[in-house]
């Protein structure tokens, strides 16, 4: 059998790419920081920024070098979310995102926890990602710096507010169908395996 580009392919800990992870989780907290208390719109920008690159660099070098680990498929999702919670959570709080799209959000993120600690009940500790996963994570880590700047007075302000908003609307709706994706998938693993597997 042909190993899976996504297949754990070492056992270390300490490499590169986790370390990038390391450091991109360790953005959430100062990235949060930085748009509540002093509202230093363009350092929390960059943390943004930060935190994409190396979301792009860490996958790249792991399947390079061939160190994909345990440790690093559970960081790099892991990061993915607390930056699309802490900008949910930075963005409504300044007034820029109103509730409604922090509750379509996060409601898809405890319906498919519920479904993972089933699957984790039976044994199962994870689904594959699907590419409409990822695009929908792209676009609204894409969508959350534009909406950010949308919130500054001008031009500048006004065009990056419509293209954050396009960028956040058509992630929710690929956030979306990636959970009903990943949910179809685990009812299809849940039904194929019985209950006292």
């Amino acid at each position: 059998m042909d190993v899976q580009e996504t297949d754990v392919q070492s056992d270390r800990i300490v490499t590169l790419p986790n370390v990038l992870s390391f450091l991109r989780l360790l953005g959430v907290p100062l990235f949060l920081w930085l748009v509540l208390v002093p509202e230093a719109d363009w350092w929390a920008l960059a943390v943004l920024l930060f935190a994409g690159f190396s979301d792009y660099l860490d996958g790249y070098l792991a399947r390079r070098w061939n160190q994909i680990t345990r440790l690093g498929q559970l960081l790099d999702p892991l990061a993915d979310r607390l930056y699309i919670l802490a900008a949910l959570i930075g963005l409504l709080l300044r007034d820029i995102i109103p509730l409604w799209l922090v509750v379509v959000l996060l409601s898809r993120d405890i319906v498919m926890a519920c479904f993972l600690f089933v699957l984790k009940r039976r044994g199962i500790t994870g689904l594959p990602v699907h590419f409409i996963g990822k695009a929908a994570t792209a676009a609204l880590l894409f969508a959350f710096p534009l909406l950010l700047l949308g919130a500054q007075s001008g031009a500048l302000g006004d065009v990056t507010k419509v293209l954050g908003w396009a960028f956040v609307l058509w992630g929710a709706a690929l956030y979306w169908w990636a959970g009903i994706l990943y949910i179809e998938q685990a009812m299809r693993i849940l039904r194929a395996r019985p209950a006292s597997a």
